[in-house]
């Protein structure tokens, strides 16, 4: 039996080929869950690798991003129960025992990005105050208990709320990255095209590139949650919709991140993109240092706050999911009490890193690359030909592209780490 037999019809569904409101909502939502604080990295951290490793990885971003996205979401929706989550479908797909230890390992590849954001967002804002606004230091017992409170009760409030705040905090971070590109423009050096590297160390830096480019662009953490906003509001037309909404994303994170990245990056020779990288700071603070801007300067902390924020909502839905998808598993208690018991746990927790302030966090960081990678990119490709209702994407190219580019960021995380 096909999915689309299993999924009643929605009050919604005659209007699938329109776009609407609800989907502007959510295409921003996964923008702003993708765009992180990283990418004030991003352009040092590929750069590096040189114009021609930049060139590649920008022309592979597209593809990567909406096939790996489009794929997990189809893996969501193959379910044969309507209204089933990450947890349902995996324990549904690939057995009681497999299901439970994906569901734990998909969690707690999301969790610990959740710590460094509520770590990222007490520190930005911390640093705002006393550097920008010349004040003392607030108790950071407070000032992290009201920020991660803040983020968490916009959660809470419903799925309105939480697109409409994607939508306050998506337009300007859109707007002042493109501002911030064609600001840094009169800046430009144009690279020397005439010098292709060597193919050996080339081969070598494209493949460290891959699980970098791939994290840039991630919104997997989004996906099950908007997988099934979709099913609720297009009932069978779900996989049509959700496509057309992951095109409309992908193409929009590809033109303001990947502009960024570009002008940041022909705005800095060779050797200061590598002068940044020893000194680990973000591209906007070696800028402001090298061109001695202050409208730079001030942007940072802005653009940081914004994306930290946006990207702390996505991956909380995506955390709050799965771990309700387990505690219901495991207890026989009411779902909306084990919710409540969840966010509880989760709020003490990021409030406990924020104040904390650890060290250990891109260690976390970079442990819970490889699982994100297998379940975006090697999980939902298995499926296809495990699953009977994804057998029609079987023997297709953009399979076996996904499948490939999966194993080559998980080997490359790898070989980083060790």
């Amino acid at each position: 039996m096909s999915l689309s037999q299993d999924i009643p019809l929605s009050h919604s569904e005659e209007s699938v080929s329109h776009w609407s409101k609800h989907d502007t909502s959510w295409m921003l939502s996964l923008f702003g869950t993708a765009v992180g604080a990283g990418i004030l990295f991003l352009p040092i951290n590929i750069g590096v690798g040189g114009f021609w490793s930049l060139v590649i990885m920008a022309l592979m971003a597209g593809p990567m991003t909406f096939l790996a996205h489009r794929g997990l979401a189809r893996f969501v929706l193959s379910s044969s129960k309507p209204d089933a989550d990450f947890t349902d479908v995996v324990e549904e797909h690939f057995g009681a025992s497999a299901g439970r230890l994906i569901s734990l390992l998909y969690f707690l590849s999301i969790f610990p990005i959740l710590l460094i954001y509520g770590v990222g967002l007490t520190n930005t804002v911390d640093s705002f105050i006393v550097n920008q606004l010349g004040m003392e230091a607030p108790s950071r017992v407070l000032l992290s208990g009201v920020l991660v409170f803040g983020m968490i009760a916009i959660m809470m409030a419903g799925e309105k709320v939480m697109l409409r705040a994607f939508e306050v905090i998506v337009y300007p971070l859109a707007a002042i990255l493109a501002g911030l590109s064609f600001y840094l423009i009169p800046n430009w050096q144009m690279p020397d095209l005439s010098t292709l590297p060597e193919w050996g160390s080339f081969s070598v830096t494209l493949w460290l590139a891959v699980p970098v480019t791939v994290f840039a662009f991630s919104h997997a953490a989004a996906i099950s949650s908007f997988a099934n906003a979709q099913r609720r509001h297009y009932g069978r037309e779900a996989g049509q919709k959700s496509e057309q909404i992951l095109k409309r994303t992908s193409v929009m994170l590809i033109s303001f991140v990947l502009f960024f990245v570009f002008s940041c990056v022909l705005s800095l020779s060779p050797a200061q993109l590598l002068e940044a990288k020893a000194q680990n700071v973000s591209v906007l603070s070696y800028l402001a240092n090298v061109h001695n801007s202050p409208f730079i300067v001030a942007l940072g902390p802005l653009i940081a706050f914004i994306a930290i924020s946006s990207s702390f909502l996505g991956h909380f839905m995506g955390a709050r999911e799965s771990l309700n998808g387990m505690l219901q598993k495991q207890f026989s208690l009411a779902p909306a009490k084990l919710d409540k018991l969840g966010i509880v746990f989760m709020f003490l927790a990021i409030w406990f890193a924020a104040v904390m302030n650890p060290s250990i966090l891109g260690m976390m960081e970079a442990l819970s690359g490889p699982v994100i990678a297998m379940i975006l990119f090697i999980m939902p490709m298995l499926a296809v030909y495990k699953v009977e209702s994804l057998k029609c994407y079987r023997g297709r190219f953009s399979t076996y592209f996904i499948l490939l580019v999966g194993l080559l960021a998980v080997s490359a995380i790898v070989f980083s780490l060790f």
